[in-house]
């Protein structure tokens, strides 16, 4: 069968260009460089894909794509924008386009593009035979990032918007596992909440209430029924960080509510549906840890339905300006400071490091900046991972004789934490608010690194 294809692109040459290389592929092909005729044509006739320019000189793409959803058309749609924008990805796959793409529109890869998402369409129209499909619901929050490997991502989080399967996020400790997962909470338009635990920072004997709850009387110190987070996650989202650290115990639990979706709670025999959806993220390669005994495999091929892999910052460092914009701001809100401007150099400065602790290093080095900046301007003499610049000043070192990327991260933090309570004049409660810990957890750092109140 011939495939119907119509190119709405206001660009003359490029729609010429993509009719004939179509048209050599055996397609049939028609152009248009108006919304309004392009939803005149489909309206008349339906086309087995659709290529859309995002600038038209009568309106947006996004807002024909929108008009051909609201009118049912069933229009199978790629978008094409020269801009590098998330946000705009998200928003157009959530209103039902098939792919997006960026400009200057590279033929190998469209074409690649067009062909799957034909082939996804036979393989559509054999599910829909045996059930209907669901609408995909409505979100829209931004997420930090305009090069290629966050597209890609922001392209998955659209995806697993759309349907109830567990996901995996992997990635590097602080790229963002957590933000990810909660983008895709919001935009799944869910009517419960989003939960999140660390499985690394409780212990063992008390994950298990934590996550299932327990009965009053179930242990000591049980005084009365406890909700668990299965419970609290409701018809929303549980989040579980650093599920490779899951004791095996646990983790067969885990299986069981993955299978059956029921629990009980600690001490107590009764069951409990749960209705929640499990996204859960890991720096580790659970197959291989499964390899070495010590994680179940059958629990990862549960968790791993669908699988997003969040890139270090090493690899995406073009999105450094972009992000330092962004967390800067939030950073002056929190502590309430103005916003400063960073310098030519102080940008050069931190895309030349290689950022181990990635996106959350990036925050608490910014932060570290912000407390300690007098005016208005973020130099590179503020940053704690100074940078040689131009002038062949060397490395600032730490008292020990070493440079600040030879220390361990426990140094950077323990130093970090030291400079919030002397900034706050040793006040817990506003050193809490800026490192954006508990208070709880500020008192257990300052004992496990001996800091000194002022």
């Amino acid at each position: 069968m011939t495939t119907r294809l119509l190119i709405i692109e206001d660009d003359d040459a490029l729609n010429q260009m993509l009719q004939l290389h179509f048209e050599e592929q055996g397609f049939l092909v028609e152009g248009t460089d108006r919304c309004a005729e392009g939803l005149d044509r489909i309206r008349a006739s339906a086309y087995d894909l659709l290529l859309l320019d995002q600038q038209l000189p009568d309106g947006k793409g996004i807002d024909l794509l929108h008009s051909i959803g609201e009118e049912s058309l069933n229009q199978s749609v790629i978008m094409m924008t020269g801009q590098h924008d998330l946000e705009l990805a998200i928003e157009a796959i959530k209103l039902g386009a098939a792919d997006f793409i960026h400009k200057p529109v590279k033929l190998g890869e469209l074409q690649h593009v067009v062909e799957r998402v034909l082939e996804n369409q036979r393989l559509s129209r054999e599910v829909k035979a045996l059930q209907s499909s669901d609408v995909e619901p409505k979100a829209h929050q931004d997420l930090i990032g305009r090069g290629e490997a966050m597209l890609q991502v922001s392209k998955e989080i659209a995806l697993s918007a759309g349907s109830n399967a567990t996901v995996l996020i992997t990635g590097e400790s602080g790229t963002g596992k957590e933000v990810v997962a909660r983008l895709i909470h919001t935009h799944s338009g869910v009517a419960g909440p989003f939960v999140a635990i660390n499985c690394a920072a409780i212990v063992d004997t008390l994950l298990e209430s934590e996550l299932f709850g327990h009965e009053k009387g179930a242990f000591t110190g049980a005084s009365e029924r406890k909700q668990g987070k299965f419970e609290l996650a409701q018809d929303g989202t549980l989040f579980l960080d650093e599920i490779g650290e899951l004791a095996p115990p646990l983790q067969a639990k885990l299986l069981r509510v993955l299978q059956e979706q029921t629990f009980e709670r600690v001490g107590g025999s009764q069951q409990i549906r749960s209705s929640a959806r499990i996204i859960a993220a890991t720096h580790r390669d659970l197959f291989a840890e499964a390899a070495a005994g010590r994680f179940r495999e059958d629990l990862t091929y549960r968790l791993k339905v669908i699988s997003i892999h969040l890139p270090p910052l090493r690899e995406r460092l073009e999105d450094i300006p972009l992000l330092t914009e962004a967390l800067v701001a939030r950073i002056a809100r929190k502590i309430h400071k103005p916003a400063a401007q960073l310098t030519d150099a102080t940008l050069a400065a931190l895309k030349g490091y290689d950022w181990p602790g990635n996106v959350r290093e990036l925050e608490n080095l910014l932060t570290q900046a912000l407390v300690h900046a007098r005016g208005n301007v973020l130099t590179p003499d503020l940053l704690l991972f100074r940078q040689q610049g131009s002038t062949g000043s060397p490395p600032t070192t730490s008292g020990s004789g070493t440079t600040p990327v030879e220390r361990t991260l426990d140094e950077v933090e323990a130093e970090h934490i030291q400079r919030v309570l002397d900034h706050t004049g040793g006040h817990k409660g506003n050193s809490c608010e800026i490192l954006g810990i508990s208070r709880p957890a500020l008192d257990r750092k300052i004992k496990k690194y001996d800091l000194t109140l002022p």
